[in-house]
């Protein structure tokens, strides 16, 4: 019968030394790995808004922008809160926005595409109370909310919130 043994591996005495090499070869290799791994996250979340199908709006990326954007054009915010890993919002990206019904809406609002992975959109999102996404917020051009959607949808449902909003707005640009 074998003998069972819980005593550790022996450690060498300086582990950074290990095979004849002194170039701290373990904390290189995960210095290397978390590198890779933060510019791949980086360019995950840079593209996420830059490779929506042919057809689809204009997104701005940044919120300081966008809100200047829509004071000065006199339009609403239609500000989509996503993430990269969220089934629905992928859904609405590929098959909404773009979509025929959603077109003649598309020079109506200031489109704005943020990510709730990076922190930069936090503070908006919880400005906002984004407790689960997709979330459309529909923001005035005076920075007041209008209204919002939350979950997945279709392109006919879609353009009816589209156009419900703008009824909702349409009071406040005339009072502009």
């Amino acid at each position: 019968m074998l003998e069972r043994r819980n005593n550790p591996p022996p450690v060498p005495s300086n582990p950074t030394r290990q095979n004849g090499n002194n170039d701290n070869d373990l904390m290189t290799k995960l210095a290397n790995l978390l590198a890779l791994a933060a510019t791949g996250g980086l360019l995950a979340t840079t593209a996420s808004a830059k490779d929506f199908p042919e057809g689809s709006p204009e997104f701005e990326t940044d919120y300081k922008k966008a809100t200047a954007a829509s004071k000065g054009s006199g339009k609403p915010m239609l500000v989509v809160f996503s993430a990269s890993w969220c089934p629905p919002c992928q859904a609405n990206k590929k098959k909404v926005y773009p979509s025929d019904p959603v077109k003649a809406y598309h020079d109506k609002f200031v489109w704005v595409y943020l990510d709730t992975d990076k922190k930069e959109n936090q503070n908006v999102a919880s400005e906002f109370g984004v407790r689960g996404i997709p979330h459309i917020q529909f923001v005035g051009a005076d920075g007041k909310a209008i209204d919002k959607a939350v979950g997945g949808t279709s392109p006919d449902r879609f353009a009816a919130k589209l156009k419900s909003v703008l009824e909702k707005a349409a009071p406040e640009k005339a009072g502009a």
